[in-house]
This record gives C-alpha cells, sequence and structure tokens, in this order.
C-alpha cells in the first residue's frame, strides 16, 4: 500500500514538473517572438526642424551675408524702404547684362571676399554659357529676370515686352529648375516712378505677378564702354553717402572689363564704411 501511494505521489510529481516546464517553454516562447517583432520594426525619427540659418545655407550662401526675402506683393520691391528700420548698414551689389566672360572674374572676386551677390540675367546670354548661370548659383548667389533681349527702346509694344520678360523666366526656369528668384526682375534702364512713360510697363509686370527692383547707387560703367577704374570707384563712393540700405548696380557685360578691374576696391571701400554684404533670395 505504501509502494502504491509512493508510485502515484512520483507520477503526480511528474505531470506537475512537466505542466511547470510546458508553461515556462510557451511564456519564453511568447517573448521571444514579441522582441523579434520589435526589433523588426522600423522606428521613425521625429523631423527635425529646420531653422531659418540652416535653408539659408541649403542655398549655400556665404556666412554674414544677409539675405533679404523677395516676398512683398507685385510691383516695385524697394529694400531701402522695407529695411529703413534695420540697425545695420547692408550693401546689396546688383550685376546686370551677363553672364559672359567676365562673370567667372567677378564670381572669384566675390569669393575672395566672402560675400554674395545678385545677377540679373538677359536670357540669351543666360542660352549662350548656362554654365556660368549654374556657377552663380552654385556659389551662393542669386539670379532674376532682366529679359530676353535687353529692349532699351519702349515704343507702346507692352505685350511684346511682356512676351520677352516671360520667354527669359522660362530660360532661366529650363536651366536652373526653381533655383532662382521666380517673378522677380529689372527693367533694362530701369524703371522709377519718375519716368511717366515707363507707368504702363510697370503696371504691365505688376499685373503679371513680378516685382521688380532698381537701384539707389550705381558705378556709372553704363555711362560709356570702359570708363576709368577710378571713375567707377568714386561714382559708388558719392552715391552711398547717407545711405544705411544700398542697392548697387553694375555690369558684367563683354565689354565691362574696368567694373571687374573696380570691383575689389569698391567691396572694400563699402566694408571701411561699415556695410555688411546682403543678397536678395
Amino acid at each position: 500500500m505504501k509502494n502504491k501511494k509512493g508510485i502515484i505521489f512520483i507520477v503526480l510529481t511528474c505531470f506537475i514538473v512537466l505542466g511547470c516546464w510546458g508553461a515556462f517553454f510557451q511564456v519564453g516562447k511568447y517573448y521571444y517572438e514579441k522582441s523579434k517583432v520589435n526589433a523588426e520594426i522600423k522606428v521613425t525619427p521625429k523631423a527635425k526642424k529646420v531653422s531659418k540659418k540652416e535653408k539659408e545655407n541649403k542655398t549655400n550662401v556665404r556666412s554674414g551675408v544677409e539675405v533679404c526675402t523677395v516676398d512683398t506683393p507685385p510691383g516695385e520691391f524697394e529694400p531701402w524702404e522695407l529695411q529703413k528700420n534695420s540697425n545695420k548698414k547692408i550693401a546689396y551689389i546688383t550685376i546686370d547684362d551677363g553672364p559672359s566672360y567676365n562673370t567667372p572674374r567677378i564670381l572669384n572676386i566675390l569669393k575672395e571676399n566672402n560675400i554674395n551677390a545678385t545677377f540679373f540675367l538677359i536670357g540669351q546670354n543666360a542660352e549662350r554659357y548656362p554654365q556660368f548661370v549654374k556657377q552663380e548659383v552654385a556659389e551662393g548667389n542669386s539670379v532674376a529676370n532682366h529679359t530676353y533681349s535687353h529692349p532699351l527702346r519702349y515704343r507702346g509694344d507692352i505685350q511684346g515686352f511682356m512676351d520677352d520678360v516671360n520667354k527669359c523666366d522660362k530660360v532661366l526656369k529650363n536651366i536652373l529648375g526653381d533655383k532662382y528668384i521666380q517673378k522677380f526682375m529689372r527693367f533694362p534702364g530701369g524703371a522709377f516712378s519718375t519716368q511717366v512713360s515707363l507707368q504702363p510697363y510697370r503696371e504691365a509686370v505688376k499685373q503679371n505677378g513680378y516685382r521688380f527692383l532698381n537701384w539707389n547707387a550705381l558705378t556709372g560703367d553704363a555711362d560709356r564702354n570702359l570708363e576709368p577704374v577710378d571713375y567707377l570707384i568714386n561714382h559708388v563712393k558719392s552715391d552711398i553717402r547717407g545711405h544705411k540700405i544700398v542697392v548697387v548696380l553694375m555690369h558684367d557685360a563683354p565689354a565691362k572689363v574696368t567694373t571687374v578691374q573696380a570691383l575689389p576696391e569698391i567691396i572694400q571701400y563699402l566694408k571701411e564704411q561699415g556695410y555688411t554684404f546682403g543678397v536678395f533670395k
């Protein structure tokens, strides 16, 4: 009888041990499978918030260069009015009529001085030298519209003028995609409010969604070809007096060799007068 009870006890003990072992096995298997699934789940990191400074860096703007965003309603864009309360003196170098083989020389000068400029391009020149257009943008400078054929005589053909502006815009888009200042242009010869005959053209540009930029200082390199270097430098010195925000006009057309020669000294003078440099974006 005692032996029978012993056998029963041993059998029951074995069943209990086997049951516990099976339970532990199932629990272990469950957690193993769960950890395996979790390991396979790809955790998507939170999107990093991009600061304004980082956005500017993506356009390769050089360190210390002020960025002026062209985001006003269509019509004349006047940075000297928009930034009149700035506590800084800012000089925006703007270069018209290129690109040409003077353009790489100007780009080297900008690079040596760690500044950027805004280039207003003639569409047919951009088609001729697309490599220079791309280089301008790659080095942090900005590109905008200066019409396709640079018509200087305004004779009432407003739609023809707008067709020329739009054609340049298409050329820039074909070369750069969206890496230029869209719907931003400069009239050949400028279009100031005092020029009554140009009012219909100013209005047409505005109605077509464009902003346009004039200037409040210039080198005078459009007065004649090959103006002496000293003449160009002194012209800028005279024009910037009393101005906190200056938009300086110069040209990089093929004949503007002395502009290239004068540019380093113009930049140095602006620095000595306490100006930082800006670029439009």
